[in-house]
C-alpha cells in the first residue's frame, strides 16, 4: 500500500498534461489577438486598393 501511495504521489503525468493544455491555450489566445489586429489593418489595406482600382476603372474609356 505504501509503494502505491508513493507512486501516486510521485506521478507527474497529470501535471504535465495540464501544463501543456495551458500552454496551448495561451498560444491560441495570442494567435487570436494577432489575427484580430492584422484583420483590421488588412481590411483597411484592401479597401484602399479597392478604391484605387475603382478610380482607375472610371478613368479608362469603354471599348
Amino acid at each position: 500500500m505504501k509503494t502505491q501511495l508513493q507512486q501516486f504521489w510521485n506521478d507527474e503525468d497529470g501535471a504535465t498534461a495540464i501544463e501543456y493544455g495551458l500552454i496551448a491555450g495561451l498560444i491560441a489566445v495570442a494567435i487570436i489577438g494577432v489575427l484580430t489586429a492584422l484583420g483590421t489593418s488588412l481590411d483597411g489595406l484592401f479597401k484602399t486598393i479597392s478604391d484605387k482600382i475603382k478610380g482607375v476603372e472610371s478613368i479608362t474609356p469603354d471599348s
